[in-house]
């Protein structure tokens, strides 16, 4: 059996034994679990190796890409200038950031850039994964383009681009990229080892995401399915998802690494995203830093689109900055203040408030999922039992 590393306490031992299970099926590679419960670390743990090879064993400051779980270290920045009364999330993108207002986005508001429902998944001119990390190239194009469709009335997930567009919009307010901000008024200040746009100094300590070994004729047949039961077109699908051509080699290089991509590029562990996650169970307070006002928090439960979404062919319910709980995720519950996202290939963040818990999975091993798999969910169903 695979050791688990770290510590627990005693109640939350079948976390730990979700971990362990992991590796015999369906056969993890590295990972990190932490949970927070009232505010408390109460499970800190990680095992398995940094490679593939499994010559490396991942340790206790060993990071990793968690790609779209950064995501919500975006959702926190924002939040935490809508707390100061910087930002206001009803207001139109276009009165922080001027050159947005083109093309007939004018009307466009905050909200809608934090949950989707912008018209704006992805850049209307060819990109490659470079012009992504090249901040000011990629926030013009964007600045420039006419949406996809009606603002306000679907979500189409904006993969690559959501920490573009608001991530400018914070730019225009601080005069600080969203990485800097971030590590200065986030990060450090809790002492999360989190990073959007990661120093080289750090490179060593980094697990490089394993991408999985399936095959590409399974999705596209998973797609056209999609596209017949829920009765959408997959032509915005195929524009955000083409543009540019999801890579996780870009994963192992360093321009990527340094730059900062905001929905997409954070490196950190479970421990990182719990802590700053915590956040949001714990009444914006955490090792002893209040940054969130409850009134804040509960604007992420401002419901703003709840349908299939035109990007990820599913159903989705978005709040401002997060997922909110429907019938297709029956693992979480459905009642009561719950917020959540999680990362290509299986990472998952979950926040419930009414229980006081947030619970965090980071993985190197890559499944062919863009919302989370079993690994993750096992996890979850053990920290909930160790609460109930």
């Amino acid at each position: 059996m695979t050791k688990v590393n770290g510590r627990f306490e005693e109640r939350f031992q079948g976390v730990a034994e979700a971990l362990q299970r992991n590796f015999i099926d369906p056969g993890e590679i590295g990972a990190s679990v932490a949970v927070v419960h009232n505010g408390e670390l109460v499970v800190d743990i990680w095992a398995g190796h940094k490679d593939e090879e499994r010559t490396e064993e991942w340790q206790s400051d060993t990071i990793t890409n968690v790609w779209s779980t950064t995501k919500t270290m975006m959702a926190i920045s924002a939040l935490v200038l809508a707390d100061r009364g910087e930002l206001d999330f009803y207001r139109p993108v276009a009165d922080y950031w001027p050159e947005f207002r083109a093309k007939g986005k004018g009307d466009i508001e905050v909200r809608h850039i934090m949950s989707h429902t912008s018209g704006l998944s992805g850049w209307g001119k060819k990109v490659s994964m470079r012009d992504v990390c090249d901040w000011e190239k990629s926030t013009a194009i964007l600045a420039g383009q006419k949406p996809w469709w009606t603002p306000g009335t679907a979500s189409g997930y904006h993969m690559l681009n959501q920490g573009h567009l608001v991530g400018e919009v914070i730019k225009r307010i601080t005069g600080l990229s969203i990485g800097t901000f971030f590590k200065q008024e986030i990060a450090d200040p809790l002492g999360a080892d989190f990073h959007i746009g990661l120093d080289e100094s750090e490179f060593h300590r980094v697990s490089n995401v394993i991408y999985p070994k399936a095959d590409m004729g399974d999705q596209l047949k998973e797609f056209t399915k999609s596209l017949g039961k829920y009765r959408v077109s997959g032509k915005v699908a195929m524009k955000t998802f083409m543009n540019p051509n999801p890579d996780d080699e870009s994963a192992w290089e360093s321009w990527w690494r340094e730059a900062e991509v905001p929905a997409a590029n954070g490196h950190g562990n479970a421990r990182a995203v719990a802590t700053i996650q915590g956040l949001i169970s714990n009444g914006g307070e955490m090792n002893g830093k209040k940054l969130l006002k409850e009134e804040t928090i509960d604007l992420i439960f401002d419901e703003q689109s709840n349908g299939p979404d035109l990007v990820l062919l599913m159903p989705l319910r978005f709040g401002i900055g997060y997922g909110l709980p429907n019938e297709e995720f029956p693992f979480l519950p459905q009642d009561g203040k719950v917020c959540f996202w999680g990362g290509w290939g299986g990472s998952l963040i979950v926040n419930d408030i009414d229980n006081g818990l947030t619970v965090a999975y980071m993985m190197n091993k890559m499944m062919m999922t863009v919302m989370g798999d079993t690994r993750g969910l096992s996890i979850l169903e053990a920290a909930y039992d160790a609460i109930t």
